[in-house]
């Protein structure tokens, strides 16, 4: 016997391989009546250590154990994410655990990790082509293999939007962490992250717009009503091709704008926006309207000749009834754009034109938040700094004849 080894008072302090240990009764978060030990070289050590035990017992329910990132996160994404989020961002969430944070911070122990770690994972995201970390170029045939196979890297890594995106999802794991009292506080939301350049988006003028959906009408184009919703009621893609027939409704004129259709993990989900903002009824224009009644005497004449005709209840759909598919959407678009002979822009960007062009005619602000469904002002504002050239020289030219 060395002698004594508790000193009076503390009764659960104790030697333990080659320093101490001691343990406090806690409550769980679910319920449960545990130990939690605590460990250090030295007495004074662990005594400090358990003291801070207590107090955190005091306070609350006190997790026994702590998992392991990777874990942890795979049981967020199931039990959270997937019940409780749209499917999209389901997807997406679990392609940036499994790509991006698990390689690198999976094994580390979810109370364990430390801001300087953090830190550091965010700065080695930019220089890690994925094209190598998964192999996509190896897995091509021999003939097809073009880049980081053959030894000539392509350097195909996140940008600084997708980083954000990566931290983003990470931080509301960790936030959930701290929900459940697994860990005190999140490092994640404290590092640094690399500067992010807003990319210049495309937008068309007035008589790019024109052009574009004059072209779709005069060449009888089965979703010329559909680039009109995109350009004149600054409609979504989504919402566009998930707009049902109850939607329309042509005694009031109006149009309810409340669902979407997204292709999701190789299914394609007819569900309803993703944000209550997004909701709205809108009055309808004469040359919406005019647009909307070409596209439904048009299905009209798909239906009857069609030899199986599936009803999906869409106002956009295939010759046959079914879904139109994004991707033939879009394609359908750039194809519109050639033969209008105007330049390519993406459809989002052409929502975006639809902001650009009422700023140009003095809309309120207000009331292009409004046409446009954005949850916040700012959003709205950033397309409305977005002012023609023809606009700009204008007002250069009146500041340039104050000052003569």
């Amino acid at each position: 016997m060395t002698g004594k080894a508790r000193a009076d008072g503390e009764g659960s302090i104790y030697p333990h391989r080659n320093g101490f240990a001691a343990y406090v009764w806690v409550t769980t978060p679910s319920g449960e009546r545990k130990r939690k030990y605590v460990y250090g070289k030295t007495r004074e050590e662990v005594h400090d250590k358990w003291l801070k035990l207590h107090q955190e017992a005091k306070k609350g329910p006190v997790a026994t154990r702590v998992p392991n990132l990777g874990p942890y996160l795979n049981y967020w994404l199931e039990e959270v994410i997937r019940p409780n989020r749209a499917p999209k961002t389901y997807v997406n969430y679990e392609l940036f655990v499994r790509l991006y944070i698990a390689p690198f911070l999976g094994d580390k122990r979810l109370d364990r990790l430390q801001l300087r770690e953090a830190q550091k994972w965010v700065n080695k995201l930019p220089t890690v082509c994925q094209c190598c970390a998964q192999g996509k170029d190896t897995r091509r045939s021999r003939a097809k293999q073009r880049c980081c196979a053959l030894g000539r890297c392509c350097e195909q890594a996140p940008s600084g939007r997708t980083i954000k995106d990566i931290r983003d999802c990470l931080r509301s794991a960790l936030n959930y962490a701290c929900r459940e009292e697994l860990i005190s506080r999140n490092v994640v939301a404290l590092v640094t992250l690399p500067s992010l350049r807003k990319p210049k988006r495309q937008r068309w003028s007035s008589d790019e717009a024109r052009k574009f959906l004059e072209s779709a009408k005069a060449e009888n184009d089965p979703l010329y009503a559909a680039y009109a919703l995109v350009l004149i009621m600054g409609m979504r893609e989504g919402e566009v091709l998930g707009l049902p027939d109850e939607a329309i409704n042509f005694e009031t004129s109006e149009l309810d704008i409340s669902w979407q259709l997204q292709r999701v993990q190789k299914k394609l989900l007819h569900r309803q926006t993703k944000t209550p903002t997004s909701d709205d009824t809108m009055p309808l224009i004469d040359i919406v309207t005019a647009a909307l009644n070409l596209r439904l005497e048009r299905r009209g004449r798909d239906k009857e000749k069609a030899d199986a005709w599936l009803d999906s209840g869409l106002v956009f759909t295939t010759e046959h009834g079914t879904p139109i598919e994004p991707r033939n959407f879009l394609r359908s678009w750039a194809t519109r754009c050639r033969k209008a002979g105007v330049r390519y822009i993406t459809v989002h960007d052409g929502r975006r034109s639809c902001g650009s062009l009422l700023a140009d005619l003095d809309v309120h602000p207000r009331v292009a938040m409004r046409i446009l469904r954005h949850a916040q002002f700012a959003v709205t504002m950033e397309i409305y700094t977005e002012i023609s050239s023809d606009q700009t020289r204008a007002a250069l030219k009146k500041l340039g004849d104050s000052l003569q």
